[in-house]
């Protein structure tokens, strides 16, 4: 994770959340006393959100101490302490929310990514993520899918080539916008094609393409079409796959399995931050 563009991000989401002031913290708490508070799993899952604990609550007063107890990726229980933070009451309130929002998300993330690898049971087909993301929070939601034991599709438009239907109709062909593409780019940029036909399958073959994707075909219709595919190009099966019918795709023999609701459809991990020790308790 870019931690020069994480400060960046919480800068700025600390900027919508005070703004001027914290209208309650700084009419209660004029003085500079110290409290501790904890961060508490209220359910099992996944933590991911270390350095966003760390990093957050020193953008607000480097003093503040932070001890996260968990690893990034660790599995966590309801009841389990994920860390502790202590330092000036004033600085801690006006930064717990933000960070909660975020530790609570990515931990959903994680969580539910981490099933996703359970559920297909594959060791050979891997998981990875789409662009489904929140706008603002990709880094971070890809960031927890890592976590969560996925891997990473493109990050964006501009680090990948993905040939898709519109792409093709308003090209004319497979073939037009692949050979368009590859007297463009260099060989560092790998190009995927989505199909959806045998006819486009043997397009994108013939093509030179580096990946192709099955889109939106049932496990039965990615066994037929994936015989057509040579071994080195890299094969991925994407839409219609949910949870629910997740295991029916690891016989498909595709190399990745991409899914939209790892970050799209996620349920926040419940985590709750609670005081420890209050002014005077030291």
């Amino acid at each position: 994770m870019n931690k020069l563009k994480l400060r960046s991000l919480l800068e700025s989401f600390f900027m919508e959340d005070i703004g001027d002031q914290d209208m309650t913290t700084d009419l209660i708490f004029t003085d500079n006393t110290r409290g501790e508070i904890v961060f508490l799993a209220k359910d099992n899952g996944i933590f991911c959100g270390e350095e966003i604990i760390h990093t957050g609550f020193q953008l607000l007063n480097s003093e503040i101490q932070t001890v996260v107890l968990v690893k990034d990726g660790t599995p966590i229980e309801k009841g389990q302490q994920i860390a502790r933070v202590s330092g000036n009451i004033s600085d801690l309130l006006k930064g717990e929310r933000v960070v909660l929002n975020l530790i609570q998300r990515m931990s959903g993330i994680a969580t539910l990514t981490h099933k996703a690898v359970q559920t297909l049971n594959s060791d050979f087909t891997k998981i990875c993520d789409t662009r489904k993301t929140t706008p603002g929070l990709r880094m971070l939601e890809k960031y927890a899918v890592r976590c969560g034991g996925g891997y990473n599709h493109r990050f964006g438009l501009y680090d990948g080539v993905m040939i898709k239907d519109n792409h093709i109709s308003f090209a004319g062909s497979i073939r037009h916008a692949v050979e368009t593409v590859r007297k463009q780019v260099g060989h560092m940029v790998k190009v995927e094609v989505e199909v959806e036909t045998e006819d486009q399958t043997i397009e994108a073959v013939q093509a030179g393409v580096d990946v192709i994707m099955f889109d939106n075909r049932t496990p039965a219709e990615i066994k037929e079409l994936i015989k057509l595919v040579p071994p080195e190009i890299i094969t991925e099966a994407s839409g219609g796959i949910q949870l629910s019918n997740l295991a029916n795709y690891r016989d498909t023999g595709v190399n990745y399995i991409s899914l939209g609701f790892l970050t799209h459809s996620y349920q926040a991990l419940d985590i709750s931050v609670k005081v420890l020790w209050e002014k005077g308790e030291e």
